[in-house]
């Protein structure tokens, strides 16, 4: 029945909202964040646009088999937890999530927007999550809920041709779903109805929630970009020879970033992570080659390999400032709130001051 809030099974886990992530609850009145004017939006808009290589078909490449090249996940970071944990198990941990995130079902195609969209197209997408990422942050959901609802959305994009009236309706209805499954306090479906101006009704949002979980098949869990570099990210801080604040936010910003774009779809999340700590790092210590063989032990990929991926989230970084509003905003606040108390360099938001410099360095650092 539409009147009642549709049930969504939870998993047999422990919570994994991380302590300082955790509200003391959720307001009944909030602020309504305007989504832009998608059904007036051309796909020439300045930014995302000029992206190049949107649309091709690519597989993404698998973790890397050869020998010397093996995932050793010897580190895996529990959540909340300031030390990492040596666990005998990790690599198989590590192993199960990557099969589980090339798996068909759980991938979108990589160009279901000229395949099977007629009606809207990439940058009507990025503004969609460009307001989620307001939305996630308007109700305190953590940062896995909001990955977790960019996968939805992608993946039933993928497969049901959708008008561009409907969109909105698709983007809260999926963050319903990816709350319920993470949050411990997720939103009623009556706060989404409402961030929306009441574009839509309660009946409306429940319907396309039920008809996402039967999609779904009801199988509400998949590996991230966020799984996977909350695995990295400590390996990639061994011996650090760098602000670990600096890092972690740089880290986060560009995955978010990488939300925001279409054409980073055709990569595999775990990809994105390992090109996320490749560029992370030589954004800070430009000096310092990027890929040690530690973090490529960790990773299971050599720089080669994440050569086009890494270029693409190098070129969204540089345009971050016109394609990323919600994304920018966020991690400027960040910034006053953390960066500022640590009297550490802010290059978060002043990427752009080493964008020649790395585009010189990157033929010799990528090609090996």
């Amino acid at each position: 029945m539409a009147s009642d809030e549709n049930q969504v099974p939870r998993a047999n886990r422990p919570p994994r909202k991380r302590p300082s992530e955790c509200t003391e609850g959720i307001p009944v009145v909030k602020k309504r964040v305007v989504l832009g004017e998608v059904t007036n939006t051309s796909s020439n808009a300045p930014g995302l646009s000029q992206l190049s290589g949107i649309g091709k078909t690519q597989k993404p490449k698998p973790v890397s088999k050869k020998t010397g090249n093996e995932v050793n996940l010897e580190l895996l970071v529990s959540p909340g937890s300031d030390e990492p944990q040596k666990l005998g198990y990790a690599s198989s941990i590590y192993q199960h999530l990557h099969s589980l995130e090339v798996e068909a079902k759980r991938r979108p195609l990589s160009n279901y927007m000229e395949k099977v969209q007629k009606d809207i197209n990439p940058v009507m997408r990025a503004i969609l999550v460009d307001w989620l990422v307001e939305v996630a942050e308007e109700y305190k959901l953590i940062s896995d809920t909001l990955y977790l609802t960019v996968n939805y959305i992608d993946r039933y994009l993928s497969t049901h041709n959708l008008i561009r009236n409907k969109l909105q309706l698709l983007g809260v209805s999926c963050m319903l779903v990816a709350s319920k499954y993470e949050e411990i306090t997720p939103p009623h479906v009556e706060d989404f109805c409402y961030i929306t101006d009441n574009t839509y009704t309660k009946e409306e949002v429940l319907n396309m929630e039920r008809d996402v979980l039967r999609f779904l098949d009801f199988e509400l869990g998949n590996p991230t970009t966020k799984t996977f570099l909350r695995i990295f990210s400590r390996a990639a801080q061994e011996k650090p020879v760098f602000s670990t604040l600096q890092f972690d936010f740089l880290c986060h910003y560009l995955t978010e970033l990488s939300l925001l774009d279409y054409g980073c779809v055709r990569y595999i999340p775990s990809m994105v992570a390992a090109s996320t700590i490749f560029l992370a790092r030589l954004t800070i210590q430009p000096k310092l080659h990027p890929w040690t063989q530690a973090v490529q032990q960790h990773t299971g990929y050599r720089p080669y390999e994440l050569k086009e991926c890494v270029l693409r989230l190098h070129n969204l970084q540089l345009k971050s400032e016109t394609s990323s509003r919600a994304v920018r905003q966020k991690y400027m606040d960040y910034k006053a709130s953390y960066l500022e108390a640590e009297e550490t360099s802010p290059v978060i938001l002043e990427l752009e001051l080493y964008s020649f410099a790395l585009l010189e360095i990157f033929p010799s650092w990528l090609d090996f």
